[in-house]
């Protein structure tokens, strides 16, 4: 898990002045934010945060916010899976950027709110292996890493309207998008400049 100050931020409440850590006051609006690489440590918070918001206000949306290279598949589809399980629709907003096993979070996000910010980028690519150990074990973790990139592919087909075997080709090679290459190809609805104001 990464680790780097947290910043405090002082709100007004009728009872008044209130002194919180940011990820406290984000929650408190329903922004979960990811901007780490994904471990269990983290999936395990970003999990937390998901039903906490759901156990509070199942109908409302809940806002997921990514900037992350990616991470551990299991942990990370761990994310997706409780993303797709809440009741409450999650909402997805790529920041900076969303690589490898991230795409799939962002992709998974309530259909036609899934967004992007204009300078953001997104990277699909194939899992790969790390490639130590004896032959058998090799052979195992080549068997494992074929099974999640097929997995991969099923999701991001699913969420793109893109087959399977379209999704293997364009990520035999980084596929690069740009805000606007993301819309095209299926993992967002829309580049954001602002929010909505009001």
């Amino acid at each position: 898990m990464s680790t780097y100050p947290i910043p405090y931020v002082t709100t007004r409440t009728p009872l008044g002045e209130r002194t919180v850590d940011i990820w406290s006051r984000l929650l408190a609006d329903r922004v979960v934010y990811l901007g780490t690489p994904v471990d269990d440590g983290v999936a395990n918070a970003v999990i937390a945060q998901l039903l906490h918001l759901e156990t509070e206000d199942p109908d409302r949306p809940i806002n997921l916010y990514l900037n992350s290279p990616g991470g551990q598949i299991p942990a990370t589809l761990a994310i997706y899976d409780a993303m797709q399980f809440v009741r409450a629709p999650v909402e997805t907003t790529c920041v900076g950027q969303a690589v490898a096993s991230a795409v799939v979070l962002l992709a998974g996000g309530e259909p036609g709110s899934r967004r992007i910010l204009p300078h953001a980028r997104v990277v699909v690519h194939a899992p790969a292996a790390e490639g130590r150990g004896t032959i058998p074990d090799l052979i195992l973790e080549a068997d494992e890493v074929e099974r999640v990139r097929t997995m991969q592919e099923e999701l991001l087909a699913l969420h793109t309207g893109r087959c399977r075997e379209q999704v293997r080709d364009d990520t035999e090679r980084d596929l690069v998008l740009t805000p606007e290459a993301a819309v095209e190809y299926g993992v967002v609805d829309a580049v954001v400049r602002a929010r909505p104001r009001g």
